[in-house]
């Protein structure tokens, strides 16, 4: 009789345990958020580094800044880079040094169409160059090329009225951006 209870007992472990069964609730329910990602690439640097603050340090001449319209969470656990590399002699090789200032590139990537809001479209990407102040800081950049709308505590919520009111909000995770396991 102890054996069959002992028995018993582990078969209902292993099924409790089992990734098969417990991974189906978890993934039907699988959320995460739609945000503005920021980036960063040091001068000569061609792959983007998710930014470790916000951006509120300066940035040497030469540096590519990024944003990307993203999602992250549950089975997605990076955020999307922008999708328009890094490379700061393709946005700015023809701006020329000016004295106690320097020249920034910045990729706004409106992200994957499928994050869109509903009812919204995702502007065009784009790429500038900014010359700006030796002591400016990577808000600047941005404000020099979009409309930036943030939140009371200081979370970019949109850029160009887009999206039109969400900011970072929690979504179930788009089933195209779910890892197959």
């Amino acid at each position: 009789m102890k054996m069959h209870h002992r028995l018993s007992i582990a078969i209902l472990l292993i099924a409790v345990s089992s990734p098969a069964l417990a991974s189906y609730p978890a993934q039907a329910a699988e959320k995460g958020y739609r945000y503005w990602g920021y980036f960063q690439a040091k001068p000569g640097v061609a792959v983007w580094t998710e930014a470790q603050t916000g951006p509120s340090v300066s940035m040497k001449d030469g540096s590519v800044e990024g944003w990307a319209f993203t999602f992250s969470g549950g089975s997605v656990s990076k955020a999307a880079t922008p999708r328009t590399a890094p490379n700061f002699a393709s946005i700015c090789g023809k701006t020329n040094p000016v004295d106690k200032k320097k020249r920034v590139a910045i990729v706004v990537d409106f992200g994957n169409p499928l994050l869109a809001p509903k009812g919204e479209l995702a502007p065009k990407s784009l790429a500038r160059c900014v010359v700006l102040d030796e002591k400016a800081i990577g808000v600047d950049v941005l404000n020099k090329v979009v409309k930036v709308r943030s939140s009371s505590s200081g979370f970019v919520c949109g850029f160009n009225n887009y999206p039109r009111k969400e900011c970072g909000i929690e979504i179930p995770t788009p089933p195209a951006l779910r890892v197959k396991k």
